[in-house]
């Protein structure tokens, strides 16, 4: 209905807060507004018993703010509140300015931060999936464009190909991003063929867990202290030590009430976090309000599912909050935690160890010798990258020195000639045992 500029919109906000529901916080929604690019001019906080059905607020209030639109020159309103498209449609009407809810918000910050090609399916899919809800205007130019008797009357109106096309475009979007779901799950499959773990960072939009990623695997993810500042999910190889690895995804930033469009739209996405093995829980050691911020991630956790997977919490940033680095164990109702710094690297040591306490696979070290006509042993154990180094003897035989897995060792036993018995170091067999949980 209105135009819109490109970016610095005059924006007014607005927090309905009504009794017997639980409020969002006003502080996190102003951040959105901002992240999207808002000159925020003024905060409206409304209280109200319950929401008015016409237009969410009273009729006095809604005078109140067309009074503030147009002595302030405001642009834009964003109400921290879901609209239906009913109610949209009549505060724009009545405000004579365009008119956001949260989820349109939300997802007019992912449209400007997808950079992937599946990102920008994602939030296309979202967004199509919002506005077919709000496709309310119909035009009578196409009234009565069937004649004949039996045929006189309204003809179709241009809501009935709007909505055609807007199914036929969702539909076209969700067979692209099964195809793009089809490739990650077989990606899923090879790590779990290989007994490779996978590790996923979660945590509010602003608890730097992109920073946190680039330290761990050398990476350079796009990090800036804003919400939403990386979308697409991204896995790098982790090494925990040098005989075990995993696989760290960094997933979107989680926020409050998190649209229902995103959650269906970033199903394959998600199911990173779903699928993992353990969760990397990033909170901001230095947020005032922590704890609400962990149940809000906590809450949207169980929301897409991923609620039974087990946790780790990360407090970051405590080079702010002027705290040491250290591990405190967790009981029955919190998981263990560990205390860390991405910008400076303080405590990454410590979140390696408790990570491979958990992943590390009983690991086989040794000697092995093999006879020349062994070659196809040899080439097997090269091909499972089981050899560190190789030497020769005077009668052709070689010696490997082998760092492998137990349970890929085991199994080589079972299908080979080699044995527990033949890999020898200091004329005993040597197994490094580490703990998994």
């Amino acid at each position: 209905m209105f135009d819109r500029p490109q970016s610095g919109e005059r924006a007014l906000v607005v927090h309905p807060v009504f009794a017997q529901t639980t409020s969002t916080d006003v502080h996190e929604f102003i951040e959105l507004a901002i992240s999207a690019g808002a000159d925020v001019l003024d905060t409206v906080i409304v209280n109200r018993a319950r929401p008015e059905a016409r237009a969410l607020l009273g009729r006095g209030k809604v005078a109140e703010l067309k009074q503030m639109v147009a002595e302030q020159d405001a642009q834009l309103v964003l109400v921290s509140h879901a609209l239906s498209p009913s109610q949209e449609r009549n505060l724009e009407k009545e405000l004579c300015c365009r008119v956001l809810d949260r989820s349109g918000l939300i997802l007019d910050i992912f449209a400007q931060r997808a950079r992937s090609f599946e990102g920008k399916l994602q939030v296309e899919l979202a967004q199509l999936r919002h506005l077919s809800t709000r496709l309310v205007r119909g035009w009578s130019h196409l009234e009565r464009q069937k004649g004949g008797i039996g045929l006189r009357g309204p003809g179709e109106t241009q809501l009935e190909p709007d909505r055609r096309l807007v199914r036929a475009r969702i539909s076209r979007l969700t067979a692209r991003l099964e195809q793009v779901d089809k490739q990650r799950e077989l990606g899923r499959r090879r790590r779990v063929r290989y007994d490779v773990p996978t590790i996923a960072l979660v945590g509010d939009t602003n608890a730097v867990k992109s920073t946190l990623f680039n330290t761990l695997t050398d990476a350079t993810v796009y990090a800036a202290d804003q919400l939403f500042a990386t979308l697409d999910p991204t896995l790098r190889k982790l090494q925990l030590d040098p005989y075990s690895t995993a696989v760290l995804a960094d997933t979107v930033g989680f926020v409050s009430d998190l649209p229902h469009e995103l959650v269906a739209a970033f199903k394959s996405t998600l199911t990173e976090t779903r699928e993992a093995d353990v969760i990397l829980h990033v909170i901001d050691a230095s947020d005032s309000e922590r704890n609400l911020r962990e149940q809000q991630v906590n809450s949207v956790l169980a929301e897409i599912g991923a609620e039974h997977v087990p946790q780790i919490r990360v407090y970051n940033k405590i080079d702010i909050s002027g705290q040491l680095p250290h591990i405190a164990d967790g009981d029955e109702d919190h998981p263990p935690s560990v205390w860390v710094s991405a910008l400076t690297g303080a405590g990454m040591d410590l979140l390696l160890t408790v990570l491979l306490q958990r992943f590390a696979r009983q690991q086989v070290h040794g000697s092995l010798r093999l006879d020349a006509s062994e070659g196809a042993l040899r080439a097997r154990l090269f091909a499972e990258g089981a050899v560190s180094s190789e030497t020769y003897g005077e009668s052709g035989d070689c010696h490997l020195t082998i760092d492998m897995a137990r349970d890929d060792f085991l199994r080589m036993c079972a299908q080979t000639s080699l044995s527990e018995e033949r890999l020898m170091q200091d004329d005993a067999p040597v197994f490094d045992t580490a703990l998994r949980g």
